[in-house]
């Protein structure tokens, strides 16, 4: 069933309860019942105590399917029953997927059913800022802060890893226009190093153009969000990359902790 607006709300404390392992669905719900984005749908196996949720974005045109779906489940017999409903999850298109390692094997099992194909996109830690009490010091004197603008996207979609195409741009236009970010302006107004927000509340994108790489801008970006997203009462997390040490090191440096049983994994169903 579609959960309604009030509905919503009540997931969003239901999954408080179940933290860490909620923390995606959690997260997007945070943003979700706040800030205007683009739209979502959100699905639940039974109401009120579901045991399977699943975030999927609304399609309208072919570049929403580069959007996430999420799902959060805590029953893998109800999850496998979830996910071969042809009215919940549309097999015969592309599919962006985000889930535990753990249960991406559900998740590939029901595809392989159908003899959809598959490819993995990323494996990540997920690391938490408990306290942000816990963040070092940073001298922020000299640098100029300010928050992306639209006339900024070809910059963020070029420089990303998954960017450079128009299902990407149109992903970050979203971040953007409707999420907190934070960037360091050179002195002609131009961002040289940025963080963004995703739909499921958790920062990243974290990028600094090379020439101005060693200056402390991606601490100071950091301490920044956490700051405000800490202000607003917003969980603070990120995902990184299991081979990306550099940046492991430096969120556990600024008092990120993960917990090393959890993944996230996320994978590509069909040709985009």
């Amino acid at each position: 069933m579609e959960l309604t607006e009030d509905q919503l709300k009540v997931a969003e404390i239901e999954l408080q309860r179940q933290l860490p392992q909620s923390l995606k669905i959690y997260g997007f719900l945070v943003l979700r019942n706040r800030v205007k984005s683009d739209p979502y749908i959100v699905l639940v196996d039974r109401w009120p105590q579901f045991s399977v949720i699943i975030c999927k974005p609304k399609y309208k045109q072919k570049t929403d399917l580069f959007k996430d779906t999420m799902v959060f489940a805590n029953d893998e017999a109800i999850l496998t029953e979830t996910l071969r409903n042809s009215s919940v999850i549309d097999w015969s298109r592309y599919l962006c997927l985000g889930i535990t390692l753990p249960h991406m094997e559900l998740v590939k099992a029901v595809a392989a059913e159908r003899n959809v194909p598959n490819n993995q996109l990323s494996l990540c830690h997920m690391m938490i800022l408990e306290d942000v009490s816990k963040l070092p010091a940073i001298d922020c004197s000299g640098i100029c802060l300010s928050s992306l603008a639209e006339s900024h996207l070809d910059l963020v979609n070029q420089t990303w890893k998954f960017g450079s195409n128009e299902g990407a741009a149109r992903m970050i236009r979203n971040m953007v226009t409707n999420f907190p970010s934070c960037c360091v302006l050179d002195s002609e107004g131009k961002p040289v190093s940025w963080i963004l927000t995703y739909v499921y509340c958790a920062v990243g994108m974290l990028y600094t153009l090379p020439e101005h790489r060693g200056k402390g801008y991606a601490k100071v970006l950091i301490s920044s969000m956490a700051k405000n997203f800490s202000g607003q009462g917003y969980p603070v997390f990120c995902f990184i990359e299991e081979e990306n040490r550099t940046s492991y090191q430096l969120f556990k440096g600024m008092g990120f902790s993960e917990d090393p049983s959890y993944r996230e994994t996320w994978y590509g169903f069909n040709d985009f």
